[in-house]
């Protein structure tokens, strides 16, 4: 079943398993590289890419979210 998306109501985020594998592992990375260019510039915000890129590497390796993977 595919994903429905953002926001969709009562069959929407997560009732049809969650975002895929690749698409967590791209925004974890993604992220990780935003945080390192952002750091690198002394900017504040790279904390929240940082959380961003944990919180993408923890539901990519299933310590968040459903279990089982998509």
């Amino acid at each position: 079943m595919a994903w429905a998306g953002w926001g969709a109501g009562p069959a929407g985020a997560g009732s049809a398993g969650g975002p895929s594998k690749g698409f967590l592992l791209v925004m974890a990375v993604g992220a990780a590289v935003a945080t390192g260019v952002m750091a690198w510039d002394g900017k504040p915000a790279a904390f929240l890419t940082g959380a961003a890129a944990l919180w993408f590497g923890a539901r990519l390796f299933g310590f968040i979210g459903p279990r089982g993977g998509a």
